[in-house]
C-alpha cells in the first residue's frame, strides 16, 4: 500500500502579520482541501466546543480559518458535535449550544451556523452500516452529520484517561456517535470499586449521569450499580485514589475498536478531510470541566485525507517530544516507584490503552499507518 501523505507545520509565525489561523489555512490548502468538490455542498466540520471550565479546547479562531476556506471554495459549512452521555454542559442541544457560545463559538465568531448533530435530546440519529465491522454492524451517528455532503474533522490532539490520547479517530468515532452510539461504544466497561482504596469523597458520583453509582451511608464507600452503569469510564477519571477500575481488563481495547468502526461509518463513501492540532496537550479529554498543565509542548498542525495516518503521525511527533516540567506526565516519571512504560500517553495515564485503536483501524481499512510527513515551512 502506498504511504499516505500527512502535511505538517509548526507553531512558529516567521512572517510579520501572518498569524496561526492564516498558517492553518495555508496548511489545509497545501494538503489538498481544494481537491474536494465543495461548490454548493453542505460541509460538516466536526470539532469539540469544550466543556465549561475547560480552556484547552481549540480556539474559535482556528474553526473560523477552516470555515473561511470552505466558503472560499463554494461550500456551505456548519460546525457540529453530538451530545454527551454524562452530566455537564453538553448533554442536550440547548445546553450544548449555550456552552459553545460561552466558549466563544457563535455564528458571528466562526462565520457559519452551529448545529448539534444528534438533535435536541441526542436521539436524532441514523444507523449507518459499518463495512467490515467486527464489533458493530451499524453505527448510530448524528443525523445532521450524515446528511452533510462533505465531512471535515478539526481535532484538538491531547491525552485521554481511557484511550491514551484523543485524536482524529476519537473526535470522529466517539464524537459523531449519538448518545445511544456513545453508550454502545462504551458497553464493555463495567467497573468495580476497591473498598480499601475508596475514601468516600463522592467525587465520582458527580460524574455519573445514569445512577450507576451508589453510596453506602454505613460504610461510607461507593458501589457500582451494574444494572444502571453504562461503562462510560467517567468515574475512573474522577477518582484520585485509584479505587475504581474496569472489571473487564480489555474494556479500553474494545472501546478503541468500536471507536475505529464508528469512524469508518462516518467517512465511508463520501469526501472527507482531516486536520489535527497538537496544542495545549492536556492529560485528559476536553469533556472535563477543567484542564491540567499540558503534558507535552505545542508541537504543530497537521492535515491529511487519511484519518489513521494523521493520528499515527501525531503520536510519533508526541513520542519524540520532551514532557513538560511539572505536568502529570513529568511527575509520574520522577516518582521513584513509577514503572516507566517508555510511552508518553501510557506514562501519563497508566490505566489507558491506545495502540489497539490504530491497529484495528488499519485492519478494517480505515486508512494506512504508513505515511510520508511533508513539512510546510
Amino acid at each position: 500500500m502506498e504511504k499516505s501523505k500527512v502535511y505538517y507545520t509548526d507553531f512558529h509565525t516567521r512572517k510579520l502579520g501572518e498569524g496561526l489561523p492564516t498558517k492553518l489555512q495555508l496548511l489545509a490548502k497545501k494538503a489538498g482541501i481544494a481537491e474536494l468538490d465543495l461548490d454548493g455542498k453542505f460541509v460538516a466540520i466536526k470539532m469539540h466546543f469544550g466543556e465549561l471550565g475547560n480552556i484547552a479546547y481549540l480556539r474559535p479562531n482556528y474553526a473560523r480559518a477552516i470555515v473561511d476556506v470552505v466558503k472560499e471554495l463554494g461550500g456551505k459549512p456548519f460546525l457540529t458535535d453530538c451530545n454527551t452521555m454524562y452530566p455537564g454542559s453538553r448533554k442536550n442541544a440547548l445546553e450544548h449550544l449555550e456552552c459553545a457560545w460561552q466558549n466563544g463559538f457563535t455564528p458571528l465568531t466562526v462565520g457559519c451556523p452551529i448545529l448539534i448533530g444528534d438533535g435536541l435530546k441526542g436521539t436524532d440519529d441514523i444507523e449507518v452500516p459499518v463495512v467490515g465491522g467486527e464489533y458493530c454492524q451499524t453505527a448510530k451517528i448524528g443525523r445532521a452529520i450524515m446528511d452533510a455532503d462533505v465531512f471535515i474533522s478539526l481535532t484538538h490532539f491531547k491525552g485521554h484517561e481511557s484511550t491514551g490520547f484523543g485524536g482524529t479517530i476519537k473526535n470522529i468515532g466517539m464524537g459523531c456517535g449519538s448518545r445511544a452510539g456513545k453508550k454502545e461504544q462504551h458497553c464493555s466497561g463495567i467497573p468495580h470499586v476497591d473498598e480499601k482504596l475508596c475514601r468516600g469523597c463522592k467525587q465520582c458520583l458527580k460524574e455519573c449521569a445514569n445512577n450507576g453509582l451508589e453510596y453506602d451511608e454505613t460504610t461510607h464507600k461507593m458501589h457500582i450499580n451494574e444494572t444502571n452503569c453504562v461503562g462510560c469510564g467517567r468515574c475512573l477519571g474522577a477518582c484520585n485514589f485509584d479505587a475504581i477500575s474496569f472489571n473487564n481488563y480489555n474494556a479500553n481495547e474494545l472501546l478503541n475498536k468500536r471507536m475505529a468502526e464508528y469512524t469508518k461509518a462516518v467517512v465511508d463513501g463520501r469526501p472527507n478531510f482531516h486536520i489535527s492540532l497538537i496544542v495545549d496537550v492536556s492529560p485528559n479529554c476536553d469533556c472535563h470541566a477543567e484542564n491540567d498543565l499540558p503534558i507535552l509542548p505545542n508541537i504543530g498542525m497537521l492535515a491529511s485525507f487519511d484519518p489513521l495516518a494523521l493520528d499515527q503521525a501525531c503520536v510519533d511527533l508526541c513520542m519524540k517530544a520532551k514532557p513538560m516540567p511539572g505536568s502529570q506526565l513529568d511527575k509520574h516519571l520522577h516518582d521513584p516507584n513509577f514503572c516507566d512504560h517508555h510511552d508518553h500517553f501510557t506514562n501519563s495515564t497508566p490505566e489507558s490503552e491506545w495502540k489497539s485503536c490504530l491497529e484495528h483501524a488499519q485492519k478494517i481499512g480505515l486508512g494506512n499507518r504508513e505515511y510520508e510527513l511533508i513539512e510546510m515551512k
